[in-house]
């Protein structure tokens, strides 16, 4: 007689879920008055400040355009490198 050989099945743990992913935030589009910038100038030479005013503006390529709202400090922003963007449009 030929012995029977009993396979042995360890029990898995169950698997773990991977956690919940965030959807990414929507864009929130600007409420009142909007103004439209595009970039002009490339900031390859340009001091830190101006390269840093540039990308707190949602521009960092030449040609690229960018919604905000009409606030004084995205005026001011504009105002400090007037060489490197121009106002496309203002929108009410």
């Amino acid at each position: 007689m030929a012995e029977e050989t009993k396979k042995t099945t360890a029990k898995k743990a169950p698997a773990k879920k991977a956690p919940a992913k965030k959807a990414a935030p929507k864009a929130k589009k600007p409420a009142g008055k909007t103004v439209t910038v595009r970039q002009i100038g490339s900031p390859i030479g340009r001091p830190v400040e101006q390269r840093g005013t540039l990308i707190g503006l949602g521009l960092n390529k030449m040609n690229k355009v960018n919604t905000l709202e009409d606030t004084a400090s995205v005026r001011g922003m504009i105002r400090k490198i007037p060489h490197l963007v121009e106002i496309v449009e203002e929108a009410a």
